[in-house]
């Protein structure tokens, strides 16, 4: 029930679904006083929501800052949450989306030396189509890019946020992993995630990637043009901080 109020959550709180209902209103008010007023507050809800310097800077202060590593500074294992890849229901094969930089991240990372072990968690964010497990297809992609099986732990279960850290922590207590881990995902989703992660007693560390806004000087007819990114910014931002919030409430965070 929760997963299922989190998807209708996310719906309501996106600011151009509620532009679109403003404007049907505007159709549909008769009154030409009321209509006037339902109009100029349309107007103005387009004017705050598309504005990209705004939500630039919320986005900048909510995101984790950039991780840089100690010398010697290592870890057993790095957590690598979903949400990255999509499925083509026909063929059943997955494609990476705009958040894929957690994947290579945690290929590099690998790679180089600072985690021993990869723990993919995530199975299927979609209310119907939970056959496709997206931790089963990054396993065999890790494969793919010469991790060794006995490096990947798969978890494949977990349709959110919460279910990825309690369903993480059956993992790691099963295999003895020792910590504190890595926590990979992306930079906006980190301040969520760390907390839910450390409500189940997992200790992390913080790993931010997949930056969806860089800390640039904006330039000013950029940051007064109404954008259409700007409405797909806020959609971002207001599912992690109202999620943190329902989390919080809820005693998941």
């Amino acid at each position: 029930m929760f997963f299922i109020l989190s998807k209708v959550l996310h719906f309501l709180l996106s600011p151009f679904n509620w532009l679109l209902v403003l404007v049907l209103i505007c159709f549909i008010v008769k009154d030409a006083r009321k209509k006037k007023r339902w109009i100029v507050f349309t107007c103005s809800w387009f004017l705050l929501f598309s504005n990209p310097y705004l939500i630039h800077k919320l986005m900048v202060q909510w995101q984790a800052k950039q991780k840089t590593f100690q010398q010697n500074e290592h870890y057993n294992v790095g957590i690598l949450l979903s949400g990255f890849v999509g499925f083509e229901f026909h063929s059943k094969q997955g494609y990476y989306g705009a958040a894929a930089d957690r994947f290579i991240q945690a290929v590099r990372l690998y790679k180089l030396g600072y985690i021993k072990k990869i723990l993919i968690t995530g199975g299927s964010g979609s209310i119907k189509r939970q056959e496709y497990k997206e931790a089963d297809f990054v396993t065999a992609q890790l494969q793919d890019m010469g991790v060794p099986k006995q490096d990947i732990l798969t978890e494949n279960q977990s349709r959110n946020t919460y279910e990825n850290a309690l369903f993480s922590k059956k993992l790691l207590d099963s295999t003895h992993a020792q910590g504190p881990f890595l926590l990979i995902t992306s930079a906006i989703h980190m301040k969520r995630s760390q907390q839910v992660f450390t409500k189940a007693g997992i200790t992390t560390v913080a790993y931010p990637c997949n930056f969806n806004v860089i800390d640039n000087p904006q330039e000013l007819i950029g940051s007064i043009t109404p954008s259409q990114t700007a409405f797909t910014n806020w959609d971002i931002y207001l599912k992690e901080v109202v999620g943190l919030l329902v989390y919080k409430l809820t005693g998941k965070a």
